[in-house]
């Protein structure tokens, strides 16, 4: 059996209906899982699990949209995975907010809260819920999106970069409350990827040939860059691996 082999096991990834959280999804189902593929949005999670469904087989993806800022919501997109799956085993927090652009001086306290609320509190949130039966069956993979923002500072997206290295922060302690229950949890940390999600940062003229020429790799990244990573820390090739911020930049941070 491959140390990737994620056959028989669950995934709930959420903001998985484009970019980064479509790639985890649908590399996880290549490698044998059931996933979960959930986002504010009904149609598009609709597209993307029948997409898998018709290249993996029938009842390999199933649709459950949830609006993450809603606790609610997010009890409910667990509650569903169990019924149509029965069981969980990864769970990857890969949606996330940032509605500013531009300096702290200028964002409203909504927008800081938004930020805080929908990229760390709801992460928090979705893992405790996923948490009892992960512990009772000493078994459990946790997966936190964060960016290499949260190594960095930034002019313009300098509370989203706050966020995001309280992500790292929370894997940590998670990891450290876990691991005597044989959970591990990890963060990723994806340098530019092109998405939807960047589109403000590289439609700035010049930006992509600045960002290009201060990448060693030589080119922004694809999400399929960061779906490897994802299938490393939620499989036996990862299991000895928690509490740590995996980054794939191409190099940037370097």
């Amino acid at each position: 059996m491959s140390l990737f082999d994620l056959t028989g096991k669950v995934a709930i990834i959420t903001g998985s209906s484009r970019g980064i959280g479509r790639a985890i999804a649908e590399e996880m189902a290549v490698h044998g899982a059931r996933v979960v593929i959930s986002s504010r949005k009904a149609e598009p999670c609709q597209e993307v699990a029948e997409a898998i469904n018709e290249r993996h087989g029938e009842g390999r993806a199933i649709a459950v949209p949830a609006n993450i800022s809603s606790k609610n919501a997010l009890q409910a997109l667990v509650d569903e995975t169990r019924r149509a799956f029965g069981r969980i085993d990864v769970v990857v927090c890969n949606a996330a907010s940032n509605p500013y652009y531009g300096p702290m001086g200028g964002i409203s306290d909504e927008q800081f809260r938004k930020i805080l609320d929908n990229n760390i509190l709801s992460n928090h949130w979705l893992i405790q819920m996923a948490l009892p039966e992960m512990r009772e069956r000493r078994d459990g993979a946790v997966i936190i999106v964060s960016s290499i923002g949260g190594l960095r500072g930034s002019p313009v997206i300098g509370a989203y970069c706050v966020s995001k290295a309280a992500d790292f922060q929370l894997a940590r302690n998670l990891a450290v409350e876990l691991g005597p229950d044989n959970i591990r949890v990890n963060c990723i940390a994806p340098g530019l990827i092109r998405t939807d999600f960047a589109r403000a940062l590289l439609e700035d003229p010049g930006a992509e040939e600045r960002v290009n020429r201060n990448t060693p790799l030589r080119r922004v990244g694809e999400p399929a860059d960061i779906a490897g990573a994802a299938v490393f820390l939620a499989s036996a090739a990862g299991a000895y691996t928690t509490g740590q911020a995996i980054v794939v930049d191409g190099g940037t941070t370097i």
